[in-house]
């Protein structure tokens, strides 16, 4: 839409609920964390906040993706232990479990997979996990947990397994979104509504949609102009799920606020120039898709 149409002219809010059966909609919910043998689970989230899975005993998964801050760190990019940044910005855990891919660039096809290569980078945690297998083997309560949770000690097979099961348990439910696909059609006011139609009617859904709004396909970055300095060509479509929590956002966090996204990605992917009450209704539904976990909605980490 052209920059010069005045606001006056931005679509109407809608009186009503669309008339799409929300079954259908090119969004489905979360479903709920598969079942998991608690003992592994338990293990899981003890070695996920773990310092020693890390070379210098300094740094864990937690530490990037720490559940108090919404499973990211809320910074623009995380340093690396020689002190200077990583190449992207660090996404969610929350929901991780969901997409088809890992990691900004999907090079990684399973949580597993992903864990391994993150505690193996030396820019990330730089250890063997050979050696960190060594090193908790002499954790006598641990290896009690290992034994407990998989009848044999420590091995590198069970380590990813474990944290690879304790992620699988990281999602976020009972979003207002995913009320409102389940047939409560009160859980959406008019303005939520108006931005969801606005999100499909732009084509925002034809990279973000699915369970996880996204993280199922690879997509071109900087379709019409650059959204940022920083340009790789291809990276995998984020998930939109929590997304009013884990600011900044893209890929090198070079945006500060939901807004701000909305209006870059508009330019940089769909050509549009959107107006600010368009920007608003987007915003506003994008709100929607945040989740619970524990039985308690997440908030925006506070800086």
């Amino acid at each position: 839409m052209a920059a010069a149409i005045a606001p006056a002219l931005a679509p109407p809010l809608p009186e009503a609920a669309p008339t799409i059966p929300a079954d259908q909609e090119p969004i489905s919910p979360l479903p709920a964390p598969p079942a998991a043998d608690p003992r592994v689970l338990a293990l899981g989230e003890s070695l996920f906040a773990d310092p020693r899975l890390s070379a210098g005993g300094e740094r864990s998964c937690a530490s990037c993706h720490d559940i108090r801050t919404n499973g990211a760190d809320g910074r623009v990019r995380s340093s690396v232990p020689t002190g200077s940044d990583l190449l992207f910005n660090t996404p969610t855990v929350f929901n991780a479990a969901l997409s088809y891919r890992l990691g900004w660039e999907g090079k990684f096809r399973t949580l597993e997979e992903q864990a391994e290569a993150s505690l193996e980078s030396p820019e990330i945690m730089g250890a063997r996990v050979d050696e960190v297998v060594v090193r908790i083997r002499k954790d006598a309560d641990l290896t009690r947990q290992f034994r407990s949770a998989f009848g044999r000690d420590p091995n590198r097979a069970d380590l990813l397994d474990a944290l690879a099961t304790y992620e699988r348990s990281l999602l976020t439910s009972d979003s207002l979104f995913d009320r409102w696909l389940r047939g409560d059609t009160s859980a959406l006011s008019a303005e939520e509504l108006s931005g969801y139609e606005t999100f499909k009617s732009l084509g925002c859904v034809s990279c973000h949609q699915g369970v996880n709004v996204g993280a199922n396909l690879k997509q071109r970055l900087g379709v019409f102009r650059p959204v940022s300095a920083h340009r790789p060509e291809i990276l995998r479509v984020p998930s939109l799920r929590n997304v009013a929590t884990t600011s900044p956002y893209f890929h090198d966090g070079s945006a500060a606020t939901l807004h701000e996204a909305v209006r870059r990605m508009a330019k940089s992917q769909l050509n549009r120039t959107l107006l600010d009450e368009q920007i608003d209704r987007l915003v506003a539904f994008l709100r929607t898709l945040t989740g619970t976990y524990q039985g308690k909605p997440l908030r925006p980490a506070t800086p």
